[in-house]
C-alpha cells in the first residue's frame, strides 16, 4: 500500500515516512515516521529488539521498507550509497589483510587513487597504517577502530554506526566520540546506535529513544529523558 504523503523530490532532511520493515509475522519497524536534520549528531537508544538496527540498516539501504519510504537528502537510499558510511557489528574486513591493504581494496571501489587517504582515517582512529600483520590478528577494540576507518574513508555525507563503541577502551572510545563530534562541526550527519550513551551527553545533538519497533521520544539530553520518566513513574502511582 502506499503512503499517503510523498516525500519531496529534493530535501534538506532525512525522512522517514510510515516505516515498517516485517519479518514474515514479525514486525521490527512499525509506522516509524521521523525526520532528522542534515549536520546534527544522532544517539540512537533502546532495549535489544527496539527497532534500532533494522531502522539503521533501512537508512543504508540494506533493509528495503515492507511499506513506507526512506529520502536521504532528496535520495532513495540505495540512490545515496556514495554518501552513507555504514559500521556494522560485523567489522566487514579481510582477516588476511592488514588494515592498509583493507582500506587500499575499498578504496578502489570508491575510486580513490593513492594511500594518502586511507592512512589519514588510520591515523584519524588512533592506528598505526604501518601496522601489517592482518586485522584478525587485531583486538576487538582495533578491529571496531578500524572498522569507523572504513565507514569514513570516502568522506560520506552521512555516518550510520551500529554500536562502535562495543569492547573498545574508555580512553579509545572518548576519542573516537571526539572524532566523531568533530565530523558532525563539519557538516556530517551522524547516527550513533550505542548501549554507552553517557559517552555522547553533551555531544549529541539528541537522543532518539526506540521501543517495540517505533520512536517513543526524542530529546535533548540524557538527563531529560530521565526525568520524563521520574514524572510518568509519579503519575501511575
Amino acid at each position: 500500500m502506499p503512503v499517503t504523503d510523498a516525500i519531496p523530490q529534493s530535501s534538506p532532511r532525512i525522512i522517514v515516512n510510515n516505516v515498517i520493515k516485517q519479518f514474515g509475522r514479525f514486525a521490527a519497524l512499525r509506522g516509524v515516521t521521523a525526520e532528522f536534520d542534515r549536520g546534527r549528531f544522532h544517539a540512537i537508544l533502546g532495549e535489544n529488539g527496539a527497532g534500532k538496527t533494522t531502522l539503521l540498516r533501512a537508512l543504508a539501504g540494506l533493509a528495503q521498507p515492507t511499506r513506507g519510504e526512506i529520502s536521504i537528502f532528496g535520495k532513495s537510499p540505495r540512490a545515496a550509497c556514495r554518501e552513507i558510511g555504514y559500521m556494522a557489528h560485523p567489522s566487514l574486513l579481510y582477516d588476511e589483510m592488514s588494515g592498509m591493504e583493507n582500506l587500499r581494496y575499498f578504496a578502489r571501489l570508491y575510486g580513490i587513487v593513492g594511500d594518502g587517504r586511507g592512512e589519514e582515517v588510520i591515523r584519524a582512529v588512533g592506528l598505526d597504517p604501518e601496522l601489517m600483520r592482518g586485522v584478525g590478528q587485531y583486538s576487538q577494540g582495533m578491529r571496531q577502530r578500524m572498522s569507523l576507518a572504513r565507514a569514513i574513508l570516502h568522506d560520506p555525507r552521512v555516518l550510520l554506526l551500529d554500536e562502535p563503541f562495543s569492547n573498545v577502551d574508555v580512553h579509545s572510545a572518548r576519542a573516537m566520540v571526539i572524532l566523531l563530534k568533530g565530523m558532525r562541526d563539519a557538516g556530517k550527519t551522524v547516527f550513533v546506535i550505542t548501549h554507552q550513551a553517557l559517552l555522547l551527553e553533551g555531544v549529541a545533538d539528541e537522543f532518539v529513544w526506540m521501543q517495540g519497533g517505533q520512536i517513543v521520544e526524542r530529546t535533548a539530553s540524557m538527563a531529560r529523558r530521565a526525568s520524563s520518566a521520574d514524572s510518568s513513574a509519579e503519575d501511575v502511582q
